[in-house]
């Protein structure tokens, strides 16, 4: 199988690297990597190609830095820059989760919901937590159940998958629907000596309401969150979801 690997954390995220090469120790797998040169975190379904040409740098054999985003980096390998099409599009993993509302603003979602508007199946992983980051065990675990993964895509949507940061691993896997969260962030404002103001974003508290079956449920006792969630607008972003 050709797998087209991609995140929106950069190239030299340890999440993508593991991955990359677990994949690539299994012989019936030929993994590109294509991933933008720095981090992108945030920067949702955003397309720099649209007004700027997508520059890729070859780092080693089947591996490409982008100068774009991680839609982008699906764009330009599904229409030619790769030597064979991609069969999968594994997005990932992320440092840090990507549960219910934050999908709106995933550079990691948006990258897995390009590759399915294009036709192919496509997975977004996410490992939660924070500090400590245990990349072996996701990256042999998304591995070791790639294809119960994808067995969860249908046509018209992408996989959403989010891994407990456990050394030991997960107690298993649960199809869970994505929690709605509310951001309570501040803004600190500041004016310079020309009169223009500067404006400082402040991460506030995340609430939510951890319903069972919710994806954060899922994840907060150890196991692995699997959402199908429908390429469709934001209006339509609780509505759209499997539960």
């Amino acid at each position: 199988m050709n797998i087209l690997l991609t995140n929106d954390d950069g190239i030299s995220s340890e999440g993508l690297l593991k991955l990359a090469a677990v994949l690539r120790s299994r012989m019936n797998h030929r993994v590109f990597v294509i991933a933008p040169d720095s981090n992108r975190s945030g920067v949702s379904h955003a397309l720099s190609i649209l007004h700027t040409p997508a520059k890729l740098t070859m780092l080693g054999e089947d591996t490409w830095s982008c100068s774009g985003n991680p839609a982008d980096c699906v764009i330009v390998g599904m229409l030619g820059a790769l030597p064979e099409k991609p069969d999968l599009l594994l997005s990932g993993i992320n440092q840090g989760a990507n549960l219910g509302s934050d999908l709106i603003y995933s550079g990691t979602a948006a990258a897995a919901r390009q590759a399915s508007l294009m036709g192919i199946p496509a997975i977004a992983l996410s490992l939660n937590g924070s500090g400590v980051f245990y990349w072996d065990m996701a990256a042999s675990w998304s591995a070791d159940h790639l294809e119960e993964l994808i067995a969860f895509w249908g046509e018209d949507t992408f996989v959403n998958v989010n891994i407990p940061n456990n050394p030991a691993g997960p107690e298993g896997m649960v199809k869970a629907w994505p929690v709605v969260k509310h951001y309570k962030d501040t803004m600190t404002m500041m004016t310079d000596r020309g009169g223009s103001r500067w404006c400082f974003l402040e991460f506030g508290q995340e609430t939510t309401i951890e319903e069972a079956g919710s994806d954060l449920y899922t994840v907060s006792r150890n196991f692995v969150s699997v959402s199908t969630v429908y390429n469709q607008p934001a209006g339509d972003f609780v509505r759209s979801f499997t539960k």
